[in-house]
């Protein structure tokens, strides 16, 4: 009997249209990710964006009165939630499952195309568990919005009919670039590999209407998003903060080769293996083209020098689809028909997910509400006792910068690992020119009244010593801890 209901989950793929496998990758989405809607932050970077958004729909445009080191495509996709919904953790975090939804469903279109629909089908279901499970994946990154552009514009640009869908395909990879420099790697490879096959097939004129079409699209998004700044004289912002600051950050933070070297052994195994075994036909314009999109993003990652795990959702959509053709020249796997027991391990995937409903569900009948975090309890003791909530420092959980609808002290305190991130001073404006200034300016010349802190961790990472010591010593003399709520400690100034 479970067996037989089980095997009924199982859909009539041949049945089933985009609509239906749209609406059912988004209720997945939906369904693993709700949970999450309730945390104060899963990835500080998130906090991040959000503050970002909140500034500009207040007026200021990015990099301004804030500042962060990420496109501005980005922020704005949380300026349009936080503008058309208000200050809802709820709308912000349903629009990125939305997100996941849509980058699945492409990667359903495009493995479908070359495939069959029921290989096709499962191809949507992976991606939307590895967009949101395992990590910080649950919140709403910078990589998920990057992905909801470059997926629908690596389709548009595979049906090779109509200059109409190159320039659309251009103008989406123009979207996924503003969110996401890195992504300029697979978008370049893509697109000259798209050119040589047109030269290659002597299709001269449809090789010159290709690069007009998506160059003038590809170039349509970073125009319009720079077009503000020229018009209030900052061009120099827009120039600093979106091109030279993270060419810098990626020199100055590189990680070990020997770090990142499993995950370029792996695939490079897969690749040979797939080749040896002829899994996949590399000589096939599809498999060429998403081959050169996942080396592309290898690429993209060497150069920064680390592979971070939300930097993985750039390379999943693509693996998925790789990976899923060549599974379905598997003997075995064309024999194999879908049984219980795999419906079985999928349920018992989101194990992470059916955690956190426990932790809503146990939030909500402790202290009478479904949000959770120190983000929400240590701002909200503040308020609480009434206490002065203005040019608060938050080192930790510093979403509570929105809670307390306040700003940070200084744009390199938008995000707390700014303040140590002494390559980027220069690109922000700032008239300090490194960490132990900005620091002393802070702490010596605005003197929070508070201060927030993460109890019993280092303030910041571990390999910032000076910093780390000239805080540690600075607190214990100026500084009491006026409470600990969580795992928040609350410091407040002596003086």
């Amino acid at each position: 009997m479970l067996r037989k209901g089980i095997t009924s989950l199982i859909p009539d793929y041949e049945k089933l249209g985009d609509k239906s496998v749209f609406l059912i990758l988004f209720g997945l989405s939906f369904l693993i990710r709700f949970p999450f809607f309730f945390r104060d932050y899963i990835d500080r970077d998130e906090s991040t964006f959000i503050l970002m958004g909140q500034s500009w729909v207040e007026g200021h445009l990015p990099y301004m009165e804030l500042w962060d080191l990420k496109p501005p495509l980005t922020f704005l996709f949380f300026a349009a939630c936080i503008y058309a919904f208000g200050k809802s953790f709820l709308a912000i975090r349903l629009m990125g499952s939305l997100l996941v939804a849509i980058t699945a469903f492409f990667t359903y279109k495009i493995g479908y195309g070359s495939s069959t629909k029921k290989v096709g089908f499962w191809m949507g279901i992976c991606c939307v568990a590895l967009q949101s499970l395992f990590g910080s994946l649950q919140g709403v990154m910078s990589e998920h919005i990057c992905m909801v552009f470059f997926m629908p514009g690596l389709y548009f640009l595979l049906q090779r009919k109509h200059g109409f869908q190159w320039g659309l395909s251009g103008i989406l990879m123009g979207g996924a670039l503003m969110t996401k420099l890195n992504i300029a790697y697979p978008i370049l490879v893509i697109g000259m590999s798209f050119v040589f096959w047109q030269l290659r097939h002597k299709n001269y004129k449809k090789t010159l209407l290709f690069c007009v079409l998506f160059g003038l699209g590809l170039a349509m998004i970073p125009v319009l998003l720079a077009l503000p700044y020229y018009i209030s004289g900052n061009q120099d912002v827009w120039w600093r903060s979106v091109v030279l600051a993270p060419l810098e950050y990626s020199d100055a933070r590189r990680y070990s080769l020997i770090k990142m070297a499993p995950t370029f052994l792996l695939l490079g195994l897969f690749f040979f293996y797939s080749w040896k075994k002829r899994l996949l036909d590399f000589n096939a314009f599809q498999i060429q083209i998403v081959t050169l999109g996942v080396l592309g993003v290898l690429l993209s990652f060497f150069k920064s020098g680390r592979i971070n795990s939300h930097y993985l959702i750039q390379l999943h959509p693509l693996l998925i689809i790789l990976a899923g053709w060549a599974l379905a020249k598997l003997p075995t796997f064309k024999k194999f028909r879908y049984r219980p027991f795999v419906i079985l391990i999928l349920a018992l995937l989101p194990m992470e997910s059916y955690l956190e409903y426990y932790a809503v569900a146990q939030n909500k009948w402790e202290r009478g509400t479904f949000y959770n975090g120190e983000g929400f309890t240590a701002p909200q003791y503040l308020i609480d006792k009434g206490l002065d909530t203005q040019n608060v420092l938050f080192l930790g959980y510093h979403i509570g910068y929105w809670i307390l609808d306040t700003k940070p002290p200084t744009k390199a305190a938008t995000h707390p690992s700014n303040l140590c991130r002494d390559e980027l001073f220069p690109f922000q404006g700032n008239s300090r020119d490194n960490s132990m200034e900005e620091l002393r300016y802070i702490m010596e010349g605005l003197k929070p009244p508070f201060v927030i802190t993460r109890k019993n961790r280092l303030i910041f990472d571990k390999k910032e010593e000076e910093e780390n010591a000239y805080m540690e010593a600075y607190l214990a003399k100026h500084y009491t801890v006026a409470a600990t709520v969580d795992k928040a400690e609350i410091l407040q100034r002596l003086e």
